[in-house]
């Protein structure tokens, strides 16, 4: 009797394409992005949950030098008291 190999789907090829397609851009990045900066509030609190922790990146799409200055930018403005340390 012969053996017949039974072809299978790789599955794990097409999902990467797939994932690869679904990324999405850094919304930090561009031309007609906000600055980054301890002042600009109502940009910083759109990076924070309602437990004033800082939202990682994989949530947010942000790259990873944009979170960095993020992170740098509102641990500054929490220490000027213009943001919480605990929830609002």
């Amino acid at each position: 009797m012969k053996r017949t190999k039974i072809k299978k789907k790789r599955s794990g090829q097409t999902l990467s394409k797939n994932l690869s397609q679904l990324k999405k851009a850094c919304p930090l990045s561009g031309k007609n992005a906000p600055d980054i900066n301890y002042k600009n509030l109502s940009l910083l609190k759109k990076y924070i949950s309602d437990t004033s922790k800082i939202l990682p990146s994989r949530i947010t799409n942000v790259s990873h030098s944009k979170q960095k200055k993020l992170a740098k930018e509102i641990k500054k403005a929490r220490s000027l008291a213009l943001l919480p340390y605990v929830g609002y």
